[in-house]
C-alpha cells in the first residue's frame, strides 16, 4: 500500500464516521457556528449556540437583534465582540443580497464579514456538499508533521498540496479527520507519537518547525 493510501486507510480506520461536531440545523446555524469557532473549541461554541439559535431562530432576528444582546449570549466565545458584530452584518447581508439564504458559492461566502477561505470551505463541503478540505491549525499541523507540507507553508499552499496529493473524493471525509487527529492524538504540545497509527510517515520529532 502506497504512503497515500496508507494515510487515508489508517486515518479511515480510526475515524469511520468523522464529521464536524459543531452543531447546527441549517446553512445559516452551520455558518454562524463556524464563524464563532475560530481561535475557539468546538465544544465552547455548542455550549453557547443553543440559546442564541433559541433567541434568534432566523436570519432576519439577527438582522433585528440588537447588538448587545447578540454579544451577551456569546460572552464566553474568545473576541465575541467582533464575532457578533461580524454575525450581524452577515445576517443584514444575507437578507439584502441574497434572499436570507446562505450562498453556495466561494467568492460570495467570503464578500462576508468575518468569512474567510477556512469557514467558506467548512459551509460548502459540510452543507452544501462539495469536495473541499478547510486548513485549520490541525489539519496544518498533522500535514506538515507528515511531510504533506512544508513548515513555512500558509493554510491556503497546505490546502492546495492536500488536495494535490488525495483523490478529490476523500477531501471532505479527510479534513475531519486530519481535524480529530490532530485535535486529540497529533496534538501541538505531547502528541502521542509512540502509539501512532501514523508513526512510518512522520518526522517529528526529528524535524520541528
Amino acid at each position: 500500500m502506497g504512503r497515500i493510501a496508507g494515510i487515508l486507510n489508517r486515518l479511515e480506520g480510526l475515524y469511520p464516521e468523522a464529521a464536524t461536531t459543531l452543531a447546527h440545523k441549517d446553512a445559516f446555524e452551520l455558518l454562524v457556528a463556524v464563524m464563532l469557532s475560530a481561535q475557539t473549541t468546538d465544544e465552547s461554541v455548542n455550549r453557547v449556540t443553543p440559546a442564541l439559535f433559541r433567541d434568534f431562530p432566523t436570519v432576519e432576528a439577527f438582522c433585528d437583534a440588537p447588538l448587545a444582546e447578540i454579544e451577551k449570549r456569546i460572552r464566553s466565545i474568545g473576541l465575541y465582540r467582533n464575532k457578533a458584530r461580524h454575525i450581524k452584518e452577515t445576517a443584514r447581508i444575507l437578507s439584502t443580497r441574497f434572499g436570507g439564504n446562505v450562498p453556495a458559492d466561494q467568492k460570495d461566502l467570503e464578500s462576508l464579514p468575518g468569512v474567510g477561505r477556512k469557514t467558506a470551505n467548512v459551509v460548502l463541503s459540510v452543507w452544501f456538499k462539495e469536495h473541499r478540505i478547510a486548513v485549520d491549525t490541525h489539519v496544518a499541523r498533522v500535514a506538515k508533521r507528515l511531510r504533506l507540507a512544508d513548515w513555512e507553508d500558509s493554510a491556503l499552499i497546505v490546502e492546495k498540496r492536500l488536495m494535490a496529493a488525495f483523490p478529490e473524493e476523500s477531501w471532505s471525509t479527510l479534513h475531519h479527520r486530519m481535524i480529530h487527529f490532530g485535535r486529540y492524538r497529533c496534538t501541538a504540545r505531547r502528541p502521542e507519537c509512540d502509539a501512532c497509527i501514523l508513526k512510518e510517515f512522520c518526522r517529528y520529532p526529528d524535524i520541528r518547525p
